[in-house]
């Protein structure tokens, strides 16, 4: 089992390679960046989820025709 001071440790550890990696000048902003990125993430796997599920009634190829066409580049 961890101690206290082992689990102040790793976290400490996890805050300074966080900031490093994220760009972020703070911990606070390392931390914010953090949540958002998780909740980001957990909303997009439970909409993927979703996939083949049948709860979204539509017509894709109808929702793409109101699309502007893309022109390609050269």
């Amino acid at each position: 089992a961890l101690g206290d001071g082992d689990v102040l440790r790793h976290l400490l550890f996890l805050l300074k390679e966080a900031t490093r990696v994220s760009g972020a000048n703070t911990y606070s902003a390392a931390v914010e960046f953090a949540l958002r990125e998780f909740v980001r993430v957990a909303k997009a796997r439970r909409i993927f989820a979703l996939r083949g599920s049948g709860a979204w009634q539509g017509d894709l190829a109808e929702m793409r025709r109101d699309r502007p066409r893309r022109t390609s580049r050269s």
